[in-house]
Order: C-alpha cells, then structure tokens, then sequence
C-alpha cells in the first residue's frame, strides 16, 4: 500500500527504482481486473500471509532445502497483496489516507522482520548477519518516516532499487542456497551468504547514515540558527 498521511503539506513521493514504470502498468492491469468484492484491506493481509509463507519457508529449510519453494512462492504472495492493496484504493478512489498509511507501513515492518528473521533462522545464514541486515532496514524506515513529517517527502527507493528489486535479489539468494547448499566456505565459519547478507545490512545502514546527513544539511540551510538574535538580546 502507498498511501500517505494527511498532513499540513502534500507528500511528494519519490520512486525511482527500475522496475516502477512496468510495475505500474501491471499493477494498474490487475486492478482493472479484481473483482468488487477484493477490498485493500483483504490484500494487506494477503501480503502478511505471504510474508508467513517465506518464514515457514526459510525454518522449515532445516529439514529439507525444498522447503525453500515455499519462501519462493511466497515472495509472490507477498509481492501481490503488498503492492496492490494502495493501487486498489487510489484506483477506486476510495484512499483512507492516515490509515492506508499507519497499517501499510505497520505491516510492512512485520513483514520485513518475519522474512529476515526467517533467513536468519535458516541453515544458510547466521542469524547476527541477518539481523544487522534488518536494523539496516529498520534504520531506513525510520528515516523515511522522519523525512515525511520534517520535508513532506516520501523516499520509496535508494540506489534505482525498491521493495520489488528487493524480492528479486532475496529470490535470487534463495535459488542460489539451493544450488550451493549451507555450511562453513571460503571465508571459515561463516558462509558466502553470510557475508553476502551482512554487506546488504551494512550497505543499507550506510545509506542510512548519508541520508540523514543530507536531509540535516538541507533542514540546517532552510532554518538557519539565530545566533545573531541571541548576541544582540540585552
């Protein structure tokens, strides 16, 4: 869902990511399509379903790595409720802005927390790297949310690269856990997806860092302080 708070000024979102121009004609084709009784709301749940799909997926992969299909399927579920509740909504004309707003996001954290967890508690990858990879999220979030209440801004991509690349990289990673298998590499104790899911998190928490760095600079510019006022007081 991409809806956005009521706010004292109109929230400018910023998507640049490379599949949104495609995804946005997908998603507008199977809007047109629903049937009247799929409501955004139905499909909000439908993404957290999803999401408890990929953390049944990754757990379950302890006893077989065929359990990974079921994480696959279930970035396809997730991709499909999450993406299409707000489209819906502005489709219909029927947007509940602060709500739309506070339970999309609501459950996008739940979601981003089973499906990393769920990684993390997999046999392919050490928990302590996925979970430096979820505070990377984590931190973005909360810079998102931040950047709409002091710049009215909406950031939903970082490095041409948003939620839906995203599925593809951690589908990708999936693929490539079935085909190489778990278990100490070339760098010891620690296995290539270790490391690989530990750059992600590092990565996200740098941008993290130089975001906030540039929002600060730009809010610094636009209320300059007022040392000048301070000197002159009597």
């Amino acid at each position: 869902m991409s809806e956005t708070p009521t706010t004292l000024k109109p929230i400018h979102r910023i998507q640049e990511n490379v599949l949104a121009r495609s995804e946005r004609r997908l998603l507008n084709w199977i809007c047109k399509r629903l049937p009247r009784w799929v409501t955004p709301d139905m499909l909000t749940f439908i993404g957290i379903a999803g999401a408890v799909l990929i953390f049944l997926g990754y757990v379950f992969s302890n006893i077989a790595e065929e359990w990974l299909w079921l994480a696959i399927a279930g970035y396809a579920v997730q991709w499909f409720g999450d993406s299409t509740d707000g489209s819906l909504a502005r489709f219909r004309k029927i947007e509940r802005p602060r709500y739309g707003y506070f339970l999309d996001h609501s459950c996008d954290g739940l979601a981003t927390t089973m499906l990393v967890v769920g990684i993390g508690l997999s046999p392919y990858v050490t928990l302590e790297f996925a979970l430096v990879a979820l505070a990377g999220y984590l931190l973005l979030s909360i810079h998102a949310f931040l950047s709409v209440r002091v710049i009215g801004e909406l950031k939903l991509s970082y490095l041409n690269a948003g939620p839906t690349e995203l599925r593809f990289i951690l589908i990708g990673l999936t693929l490539a856990m079935m085909a190489f298998g778990h278990g100490p590499g070339l760098f010891g104790d620690f296995s290539g997806f270790d490391i690989f899911v530990g750059i992600v998190g590092a990565i996200l928490i740098v941008l993290f860092i130089s975001q906030t760095a540039v929002v600060s600079r730009r809010l610094a510019k636009e209320e300059p302080a007022r040392n000048e006022e301070w000197r002159n007081r009597p």
